[in-house]
């Protein structure tokens, strides 16, 4: 490695690499046997050493070689530079999570927030008690806001398809219909007809009115009736259980331990009804930035993400 254009240009990393060695082992041909090439190779490096240093380092003396003194006033420090340079160029270990001091954004909608927080706040307490966690809704385009390091980490259905973005699936969920108890959609089997002669509340945090419910229906020649957008999940099932509007919450696949993401909706009386239509599976997942991948403690916060959506029985 050689530092080009610097004050420093006529040094090579390697030439210490090489000195270390020479001066350890005393032989060019064992040098050569440590540092893996040939011994004509380390005696080149031997006379560029001489001609850098202006000494000859090693000198014959009978079989063996020896070292001048200068050879042996360097001996220490060639082995010290040789050292940290292994150390400066070593993977970084991972980090103790019991010495962590640190505050990790992460930006999620406000039902996965609720689903997350304990569990991460609980595997805080345990393995890094230095640790907390800012949690904002998705007022952020993530993209941009993970580059810039205004957050750490999205956790949601990952939208956005930047380039670099780093993303890992957790967790595919299904979509069910949530309604209050008593609601005429409870009373006989569930028909996309009866589905969609209701009124419904659709959570977009875009303001937007269809979804894929909508293209479902559409193939049936039905239509819905959105009477109200709103931007939050927990609002939009306080609306349910207050009133007759329909609700789509996600909920785990059959067969799948029952998702968190499902306990407000259980909380607040509701109802969850199988939708019947072929609606596309959701995904959770996460999205951090490249430049975090090799971080010990973004490495960390991730796997707590991980393990707390497997404890609460997600994936």
């Amino acid at each position: 490695m050689t530092l080009v254009n610097s004050p420093y240009s006529a040094l090579d990393a390697n030439l210490a690499v090489a000195l270390d060695a020479l001066l350890t082992e005393q032989s060019v041909t064992r040098a050569a046997a440590r540092l893996r090439t040939s011994p004509a190779a380390m005696s080149r490096t031997l006379g560029r050493l001489r001609r850098t240093l202006q000494d000859p380092l090693l000198v014959r003396a009978g079989q063996t070689m020896v070292p001048t003194p200068r050879a042996l006033a360097l001996r220490d420090e060639a082995a010290a530079v040789v050292r940290r340079l292994g150390s400066l160029l070593s993977p970084v270990e991972g980090a103790d999570p019991a010495t962590l001091s640190s505050t990790f954004t992460l930006q999620a909608a406000d039902l996965v927030g609720a689903a997350l927080a304990p569990g991460l706040l609980g595997l805080a307490r345990q393995e890094a008690p230095g640790v907390s966690f800012r949690l904002r809704a998705e007022e952020l385009e993530a993209g941009p806001a993970l580059r810039d390091g205004r957050i750490d980490l999205e956790v949601g259905s990952i939208d956005h398809v930047d380039p670099e973005t780093q993303v890992e699936e957790l967790v595919t969920l299904r979509m069910m219909a949530a309604v209050r108890p008593g609601h005429p959609l409870t009373e006989k089997a569930l028909t996309p007809a009866r589905l969609a002669a209701a009124e419904h509340v659709v959570v977009s945090r875009r303001g937007r009115f269809t979804g894929p419910l909508d293209t479902a229906l559409a193939e049936r020649n039905l239509h819905r009736r959105v009477t109200t957008v709103l931007p939050s999940h927990l609002a939009a099932m306080a609306l349910a259980a207050g009133s007759d509007v329909v609700c789509l919450v996600p909920a785990a696949l059959p067969g799948a331990p029952a998702s968190p993401l499902t306990r407000t909706a259980t909380a607040l009386g509701l109802r969850l009804l199988d939708v019947p239509l072929p609606l596309p599976p959701l995904t959770i997942g996460m999205a951090w930035h490249p430049r975090h991948a090799a971080d010990g403690a973004h490495r960390w916060l991730r796997d707590a993400v991980r393990r707390t959506l497997r404890a609460l029985g997600t994936g």
